[in-house]
């Protein structure tokens, strides 16, 4: 972010300084929308997550960017982004944030592994069977054991399990999805009390403690650090944000650039694939004091050359161009995944009270992970406590 507020400054003029506040997602969402740090003019400009911008937009937290949209667009707006990325920040017309960053969730591999010859061999010995990127979760968790070697610091999968309302949350989506459930009943509220959520669950939490396929961090990781583990060659699968697989190509420290590639999730037998479409925002805050410069940086920040820049610095461009630049999928040869991710890529339903509703969420996964408690049982409380958020 200072290397682009630099280059605006160089080629606008601009003198005013960049103070940029640096949270984790906690932080970042009481600061911005709970204690109103955007409405208020604490801050001008802020990443905001798609989870949250419902919520922001009912609360009056963030510039409605129409206007200045309509006298200055980004340029090639809106045609240069996939409609999947403009769709959960637009409400009824009023548009309230611009992609910054983006990276469904895929299951992302060691390919080098995959490919080995010797590994191929002893996996066809041991199971009867060819050794191939996982198609069902049996799969996945066979081929995690088989490359489980903590000896040799290589395990067989890495989850991100650190309690922050997000990881586990997303995992249990996933997990749900795949079994071909569903988040919401027909009249839109939230309903986990299914049998796809109590067979995601329960795999859920027998996968991510067992010692013989799973990195034993995975406990303390968020996703960021399960993607560092990854790019130190400690896993031989991993599931997590594309941008994760683009760092190990890019980031100087990867000790697996060139051995990796992504694709879609595994899932239940007879069922399709998903994937989850979280993105990040550029907004700008209700109160700001600069909301004529914020916008102008908002554009010159997502242009085409910034959204390229983005992406060699380790971030996932949004911009179509990204997707599709030679140059770019020459460093990320599977840069071109990300229309089939965004294919079978779901969303999570936008409710002003998301943050709540994925706090109950996440204390459930959580208890399934710590505790003894029965699957349905926990997931029969979580509902109970649902059921009076969406009263």
């Amino acid at each position: 972010m200072q290397k682009f507020w630099d280059k605006y400054c160089l080629q606008s003029g601009c003198e005013l300084k960049l103070d940029m506040v640096v949270m984790d997602l906690h932080e970042l969402h009481e600061r911005t929308l709970t204690n109103n740090g955007l409405a208020d003019g604490e801050f001008d400009v802020a990443h905001i997550n798609t989870d949250w911008i419902y919520e922001g937009f009912v609360n009056d937290a963030f510039e409605v960017l129409n206007d200045n949209i309509e006298k200055n667009p980004p340029v090639n707006f809106p045609h240069g982004w996939s409609k999947s990325l403009l769709g959960l920040q637009n409400f009824d017309g009023k548009i309230v944030g611009l992609p910054f960053h983006d990276g469904p969730e895929c299951l992302i591999y060691r390919k080098d592994l995959f490919e080995s010859q010797k590994e191929q061999a002893d996996y066809l010995v041991q199971y009867g069977k060819n050794l191939r990127v996982p198609q069902t979760w049996e799969d996945f968790t066979q081929i995690a054991e088989f490359f489980n070697r903590p000896a040799d610091n290589l395990y067989g999968s890495i989850f991100a399990c650190y309690p922050d309302g997000h990881n586990t949350v997303f995992d249990y989506c996933l997990q749900l999805w795949t079994r071909g459930g569903s988040l919401v009943d027909k009249n839109g509220f939230i309903d986990i009390n299914t049998k796809a959520s109590v067979e995601g669950l329960n795999f859920y939490r027998n996968i991510v403690k067992d010692k013989n396929a799973v990195h034993p961090g995975s406990d303390q990781f968020d996703s960021v650090a399960a993607g560092l583990a990854f790019m130190n060659g400690e896993a031989a699968m991993m599931i997590n944000w594309f941008g994760f697989a683009a760092m190990c190509e890019v980031d100087a420290n990867s000790k697996v650039k060139g051995k990796i590639y992504v694709d879609v999730l595994p899932s239940a037998v007879d069922q399709i694939s998903a994937s989850l479409n979280v993105y990040w925002l550029y907004t700008i805050g209700k109160g700001s004091k600069n909301k004529e410069v914020a916008y102008d940086f908002l554009r010159f920040v997502t242009n085409q050359e910034n959204d390229k820049l983005l992406t060699l610095e380790g971030g996932i461009g949004c911009r179509i161009s990204s997707w599709n630049d030679a140059e770019i999928n020459k460093i990320i040869p599977y840069y071109h995944k990300l229309d089939t991710l965004h294919a079978v890529a779901n969303m999570l339903p936008q409710k002003k009270n998301w943050a709540a509703i994925a706090s109950v969420i996440d204390e459930m996964v959580l208890s399934a992970i710590n505790t003894i408690e029965p699957t349905e049982k926990l997931i029969v409380l979580a509902q109970q406590k649902i059921n009076e958020l969406e009263k």
